[in-house]
């Protein structure tokens, strides 16, 4: 009898990692001392010892499988203050909807300022502040408790009450840090817009929330020059009705406008007195922390609501668990208030960090700037964006031979993907020992998805992995999960950070379409993602039309608002692709009015009314005639399907013919896509 030989089959290549940390690193890693310690007293999987992947991949696994059991181990591990003690730890896992840890109270702000409680503490920095000039600016622990203690004092003789809405027009400052934590101290609702944001802008968001406090600054520096914004404050003034006091920051040393609050007032410290401790009111879990902004491509900006206690435990968990921050590091990430990675880095207070601050231009006084701050304040974990190292790369900078960057541990990114040659130029110019950890999350959230884990090897264009308790998943449109292939991200349980609701939206029918229309109880982010064999990540770029530049959202209904106000625009169209180099190609195509014509002047004019009026990051790289703009059966402009043409997919697969009124318009984006490509 013969025996047949199946033919071997080829076994998946193992990529060689970029990085890889040692034994020690992994041991000494907080995430390590977590797992040992739920392994004994919750039923988490113990360490799998010498495969440091595999212990991750058994506590993810748990940590989805046994979400209650998970949260409640965390909030045990970081000892969380529960002035009311919860019945449950999840009640409801259905999405929208979930509800965590029904009949509890805390405080964030009560969490952010436990440092300040320690006497041995007290004296070290809690914020480091770097201006333009660079010189840098103390606010210790004692000094940050006060400030809070004063200005929460403050806003409760002002009348701010639990839930109130407290606005902030200001840049990343020390002085917008302390307005936050003393808005959650007395349970109010913190909302921030940068000041680079036209008045336009900040009151397409403002104006859904009205705001009782608004504290704005006078001006900002960027890029070497001074900017004043007294003319858009005064429009703020004007247009928020809601407003009973607006509190005057002068970062340019002006005088406070007649009928405002001066700062220095508001925090000093009161009379005979040295102290001045915070009152922490008592929330419940789901009480609304700040309202953060995500724009869609129609009607006015999405304004979600996100909890004290979904935010504070979800921040505990990525700060300290994934990027290993602790007493003794120093976290700065490249942020402007109008992003969420500005609430994210305050959060690093949480875990008894040094924040490091920074109001300016992330280029000046040349493409080095960054890594400047990182090797003055001695920051330990460093995050910026994929744009910012494609810029340094392209630019042929040194960073690592011309700056003392010793202390960096990590280099994180986000905003976009860190393309392949990002994290190459990372590991060549910076240090060959660098944890390289390119991050995936959302405003959405005000967290990652899937990113930074200690204890991982990195490899070259991939996230490390997902994050804990989050259960990431590749769908095709069918609702199938994937490996190996390109689907929609998706989430298929619930996280604590995700919105409690929408600002105006009583029955739920935005967040439930903005999340929860392709796949009905499951979240679906707007990425197209790779779930790798290997319990890697590689995200793709955005898969519906929302304008990401350097990590900030706008919608593309506010660019149509803006430019089609100019009398020689008919009509426009807006698109952000996403570029195989890292790259990110804004074009802005315009339908003109009869008798117009696209010259420099009017480009010019385009152009300084979108930064005017919006925001300088979301200015189009160019500006393109055409002879219409495309449109849906019922009057949607394409811009999904446009996206897809200029990414270079055929147009038979990009949209179906017979839902368009006029295919041949669509012609003109292939071409051009072709043109590009050569």
């Amino acid at each position: 009898m013969t025996t047949a030989h199946s033919t071997p089959q080829p076994q998946p290549v193992t990529p060689e990692p970029l990085w890889q940390p040692g034994p020690d690193r992994v041991a000494a890693a907080q995430i390590t001392r977590f797992q040992s310690w739920a392994a004994e007293h919750h039923g988490a999987p113990a360490a799998v010892p010498d495969d440091p992947a595999a212990s991750y991949a058994a506590l993810h696994r748990w940590s989805v499988d046994e979400l209650a059991a998970f949260w409640k181990a965390l909030t045990e591990w970081f000892e969380v203050r529960f002035s009311s003690p919860y019945e449950t730890v999840l009640a409801d896992a259905a999405m929208p909807g979930a509800t965590w840890f029904p009949g509890a109270t805390l405080n964030y702000a009560e969490h952010a300022l436990r440092a300040s409680e320690d006497p041995a503490r007290a004296g070290e920095p809690a914020l480091l502040h770097v201006e333009e000039a660079h010189e840098p600016r103390t606010v210790t622990w004692s000094e940050l408790r006060r400030q809070v203690g004063s200005l929460s004092g403050e806003l409760r003789r002002l009348g701010v009450r639990p839930g109130d809405r407290v606005s902030g027009y200001l840049p990343n400052v020390p002085e917008a840090a302390v307005a936050l934590l003393a808005t959650a101290a007395v349970g109010g609702v913190w909302t921030s817009c940068a000041p680079d944001f036209g008045a336009r802008s900040v009151l397409d968001r403002f104006q859904q929330v009205e705001p009782v406090v608004l504290f704005t600054v006078d001006g900002y520096r960027y890029g070497g020059k001074e900017h004043d914004r007294s003319e858009t404050v005064a429009e703020l003034r004007r247009e928020l009705p809601t407003l009973r006091a607006v509190v005057h920051v002068p970062l340019l040393g002006t005088d406070a406008p007649e009928g405002t609050l001066e700062w220095s007032g508001l925090v000093a410290a009161p009379a005979g007195s040295e102290d001045a401790s915070p009152v922490f009111e008592q929330v419940p879990f789901e009480h609304p922390l700040w309202v953060l902004y995500s724009s869609g491509t129609t009607g006015l900006p999405k304004a979600i609501v996100q909890s004290q206690g979904g935010i504070l435990l979800e921040h505990l968990k990525q700060l300290s668990l994934h990027n290993d921050i602790g007493p003794g590091d120093r976290f700065f990430w490249y942020t402007s208030t109008g992003w969420m990675m500005w609430n994210y880095l305050v959060s690093g207070l949480l875990t008894g960090c040094t924040v490091v601050t920074y109001d300016g231009s992330p280029g000046h006084p040349d493409v080095s700037g960054q890594w400047r701050v990182a090797a003055l304040t001695g920051t330990t974990f460093f995050g910026t964006s994929a744009a910012y190292v494609m810029a340094c790369r392209k630019a042929g900078i040194h960073p690592g031979r011309e700056l003392d960057l010793s202390r960096v541990k990590c280099v994180a990114t986000t905003g976009s993907p860190l393309p392949p040659d990002g994290f190459r130029w990372i590991h060549d110019e910076i240090s060959d020992d660098m944890w390289i950890a390119s991050v995936s999350g959302g405003t959405d959230v005000c967290s990652c998805f899937a990113g930074a884990v200690p204890t991982l090897p990195v490899h070259t264009g991939e996230l490390q992995a997902p994050s804990l308790a989050t259960d990431l998943q590749s769908w095709d449109a069918q609702g199938e999960p994937l490996t190996d292939e390109v689907g929609e991200l998706v989430v298929t349980r619930p996280m604590p950070s995700m919105p409690v609701r929408f600002w105006n939206d009583p029955d739920g029918s935005r967040y439930r379409d903005s999340y929860f229309e392709m796949y009905p109880g499951v979240w679906r982010h707007g990425d197209w993602i790779t779930l790798t064999g290997r319990n890697t990540v590689v995200i793709h770029g955005r898969s519906d039309s929302t304008l990401n530049r350097q990590g900030v959202r706008m919608g593309s209904a506010d660019i149509y608002e803006a430019v089609e106000r100019l009398p020689e625009i008919r009509e426009s169209l807006v698109i952000g692709v996403e570029q195989p180099d890292g790259g990110y190609w804004m074009p802005l195509f315009v339908h003109l009015a009869e008798g117009a014509v696209l010259d420099d002047a009017l480009r010019d004019r385009i152009k300084a009314t979108i930064r005017e009026a919006l925001s300088p990051r979301h200015v189009p790289d160019e500006v393109i005639e055409v002879r219409g703009v495309p449109h849906t059966l019922t009057g949607k402009r394409l811009e999904v399907p446009v996206k897809r043409l200029l990414q270079g997919a055929r147009l038979d697969k990009a949209v179906n013919p017979g839902s368009v009124d006029d295919v041949e318009l669509l012609r003109f984006y292939e071409q051009l896509s072709k043109e590009r490509t050569g």
